[in-house]
């Protein structure tokens, strides 16, 4: 993992370092090139390497080079999380901002059949590894004046419903996440908000849906730049809130 913050004057993330979960996902790549854009070096986390270094490419053309860190966050201990901030801050040395995008879902399952290992991944990679995450990284955040953590979130009023299973079980935990540490670090340099984007065309989605019976999924770029919003300065607006763009 090597370069340093660099990007255009005037731009929303310049001189930030963003740290993006999930990277080579939907909105997690859509994110990722919005805040190169923007002026940021994004630190790109994910487990497929062969995708995290496709959007690497395309996201390197458009500002700062960025980083990459592979990591499997179903297998991940806390201690991994540590040895991620430890070379941040050596390699780095900053971190202004965490952008949680990294989910987990199998499909719809009853819950009577279901398989318990599958509800435990689901909980653990989409609420337990975020929140292992968000601890690791605080001590760096909290050495800026401004620093966001940002969690993209479901719809729960969709995904609490029948045969969600621990997805969405782990959709209310998250909410549950973001009050308590709003409500620890308001006071503090670091903020931290939801971002619920409206029906997005993803591998996640179409685990649920077939493309005939679900013509509402839009490309997640649509909602790329609002989490720049959030990451940016400007985000403490949100600061405590979940910025709600299904409507």
């Amino acid at each position: 993992m090597s370069a340093q913050p660099r990007g255009g004057e005037g731009a929303d993330l310049a001189g930030r370092v963003i740290l993006v979960a999930g990277a080579a996902g939907g909105l997690g790549a859509a994110a990722t090139r919005a805040c190169a854009q923007a002026g940021a070096t994004v630190v790109m986390l994910g487990r497929k390497v062969a995708k995290l270094n496709r959007v690497y490419d395309s996201a390197a053309q458009l500002g700062p080079e960025p980083l990459l860190y592979p990591l499997d966050l179903e297998g991940a201990s806390p201690d991994d999380y540590a040895a991620l901030a430890e070379r941040l801050e050596s390699e780095v040395g900053r971190l202004d901002g965490v952008l949680h995008c990294a989910a987990d879902f199998a499909g719809l399952t009853p819950f009577a059949s279901g398989d318990p290992a599958a509800f435990a991944r689901a909980i653990h990679v989409n609420l337990t590894a975020r929140a292992w995450l968000t601890q690791a990284c605080l001590p760096l955040l909290r050495q800026r004046e401004d620093a966001a953590v940002v969690f993209a979130l479901d719809d729960v009023q969709r995904v609490g419903q029948a045969y969600w299973g621990g997805y969405g079980v782990a959709q209310y935990g998250l909410r549950g996440l973001i009050e308590s540490l709003h409500h620890e670090l308001r006071n503090g340099p670091v903020r931290v908000c939801g971002l619920q984007p409206g029906p997005m065309r993803t591998g996640l989605r179409a685990r649920a849906f077939t493309h005939e019976e679900d013509a509402a999924p839009v490309d997640p770029a649509q909602y790329a730049d609002a989490a720049v919003q959030l990451l940016a300065a400007d985000g403490l607006a949100w600061r405590g809130k979940v910025r709600d763009l299904t409507g």
